[in-house]
């Protein structure tokens, strides 16, 4: 995703409602009752992937530690958007529901007060980041990546994991 177009979801609540709309219409995304478990689970594959970056590092197959940090992030997203009783099949479906529900432009009061940290700007872009880098390091024949990158974005999902964790306490999940 284009950082440009990001923009336009995050800067405008008609737009983001639309694409939900048809991202719903296309059965990507689907609301759902407030599965604790569920959620429970996807933080469990997170910080299972977690530990897949550790050793894929050790091992020097950094393709996959990438792809093992967008995995990271992407449970942990999906725990995050079951709180709020949505559950989806799409990257962008998930992104969607956690500019509407949980970037900071978006919270009510009441959120404000549930939550201590919540989603900003730079943690929706890096969520994008380990996605593109995922699709590269899935897709291309590309082998060799940078292990400094790869150990910082590593640390970058951890953050971002551990985010969402917080958040989630907070909501007693």
């Amino acid at each position: 995703m284009k950082e440009y177009d990001l923009q336009k979801l995050i800067n405008n609540p008609k737009i983001l409602d639309e694409k939900i709309k048809e991202l719903m219409e296309k059965k990507l995304l689907f609301k759902q009752g407030i599965d604790k478990e569920e959620a429970k689970g996807h933080l469990l594959k997170a910080e299972h992937n977690l530990r897949f970056i550790v050793a894929a590092l050790k091992e020097g197959f950094y393709d996959w530690a990438l792809t093992g940090c967008y995995y990271s992030c992407y449970h942990a997203a999906l725990a995050l958007i079951l709180t709020k009783g949505y559950t989806s099949k799409n990257h962008l479906a998930t992104l969607c529901i956690i500019i509407k529900e949980f970037y900071k432009k978006g919270l009510t009061k009441q959120d404000i007060e549930l939550f201590s940290s919540f989603l900003d700007y730079e943690d929706i872009l890096f969520y994008i980041e380990t996605k593109n880098k995922r699709e590269d390091a899935t897709y291309s024949t590309k082998t060799l990546f940078d292990k400094k990158y790869v150990e910082k974005l590593r640390i970058k999902s951890a953050m971002f994991v551990n985010k969402i964790k917080n958040i989630l306490e907070e909501k007693e999940l």
